[in-house]
């Protein structure tokens, strides 16, 4: 999801579960974070056998036999947006001025200017695509996280719309069931949105990819460390019986020259002969260890590091097709008794979709530069 809607994620997640559990004909026992979910003969899911316990949120402690984790990128959650996208994958929704709530762009909504009126004129109709991913980052040895992300894109420009996301996020994770109509676009349509659209979840998804990679490194490292003690506690091992070795094939030489028969030095040379091969057998491991030591074991390195290797799969699970209008929004400003008014392009669930400038400098308002005052025209904070 966008950083926008983070803060609506664990809230989206509850009241997503909730309806599609009660859709699906099972029982939500609400005990504060602790849900108690009872399927029966007659429900249509797979993922609940019986009675579950569900823990909203990320549990203090280690789960139970018929316990699970609620949040989003917990496992059972990604199992229930995988069964309710199997049903749904692609459907179609509208949104009206009477359906989405009047959003404020955030050089305002940073701004000491006050908004008196808002009004809004729709010209036509504009048609986007949301697709909901399921990001799948894991290694060959254990590590694995799952997260979903809506990515919103116009079908005409395929620019992003990152409002339409939130929009659609609330829209689908609200108390009342949602009204889906068949969508315009072909298959192959589909799959080139798909296509567009990947690479923009995996830009979103870069930080924490790396966040990932730094701890499959570390924990790569870690590894290769301690088996680099283990190796060199080995050699240290190796060299003290080449010592003993070398030091018992002195004294069985030296037992052989004091010898007084034939058959004690027969043995004698048969015990210094074992006691060569051993030291050759030895000696030549340790020859090996200090040459892999010296070249930083690389065959080893290679197998950890390719156990801890991420391998990202991304996932679409649903793709829906959004109706909006499209139009102006007249707003007047106020700030210490002086107004001004200021039309902008505007549509429905997207927020404004033109980007404004500083009528003194031209710089464009942004979040982390919005407007400082209305008197003589709209001026920014760097002015």
């Amino acid at each position: 999801m966008t950083d926008a809607a983070l803060s609506i994620t664990q809230s989206a997640v509850e009241q997503f579960t909730e309806q599609y559990l009660i859709f699906v004909g099972c029982n939500v026992e609400k005990h504060g974070k602790r849900w108690i979910v009872t399927a029966s003969g007659e429900s249509e899911t797979e993922i609940v056998d019986g009675d579950i316990s569900l823990f909203c949120g990320k549990h203090p402690s280690e789960s139970g036999a018929n316990e699970h984790e609620l949040h989003s990128e917990s496992a059972f959650f990604q199992e229930l947006v995988a069964e309710a996208s199997e049903q749904s994958p692609i459907g179609k929704i509208v949104l009206t001025s009477q359906s989405t709530q009047m959003e404020m762009p955030p050089w305002i909504q940073e701004s000491d200017v006050d908004v008196t009126a808002a009004t809004f004129t729709p010209y036509y109709d504009r048609t986007a695509v949301v697709l909901l991913y399921r990001i799948s980052i894991e290694t060959v040895s254990e590590y694995q996280t799952e997260f979903l992300r809506a990515i919103a894109v116009d079908t005409r420009s395929m620019d992003p719309l990152s409002m339409l996301e939130d929009t659609y996020l609330q829209t689908v994770s609200s108390q009342e069931l949602i009204e889906s109509s068949p969508v315009s676009f072909e298959r192959s349509e589909a799959l080139q949105f798909i296509e567009q659209t990947r690479e923009i979840v995996l830009d979103r998804i870069q930080s924490k990819i790396d966040e990932r990679h730094q701890e499959a490194s570390r924990a790569a490292d870690t590894e290769v460390e301690e088996y680099r003690q283990l190796q060199q506690q080995r050699i240290e091992e190796l060299e003290e019986k080449t010592t003993q070795l070398s030091v018992q094939v002195a004294e069985l030489s030296k037992s052989i020259q004091r010898s007084n028969t034939q058959s004690e030095r027969m043995q004698a040379l048969e015990k210094r002969k074992e006691a060569k091969s051993k030291y050759e057998d030895i000696e030549s491991e340790l020859d090996n260890l200090r040459h892999q030591r010296d070249q930083g074991f690389p065959e080893k390195q290679r197998e950890i590091r390719g156990r801890h290797a991420l391998e990202i799969v991304v996932t679409p699970l649903t793709v829906t097709q959004v109706e909006y209008e499209r139009g102006e929004l007249e707003l007047e400003l106020e700030k210490q008794g002086m107004s001004q008014s200021l039309t902008v392009g505007y549509g429905d669930g997207v927020g404004v979709t033109e980007e404004v400038r500083c009528d003194s400098c031209g710089q464009p308002l942004t979040e982390e530069n919005p407007i400082q005052e209305i008197h003589a025209g709209v001026r920014c904070s760097q002015c």
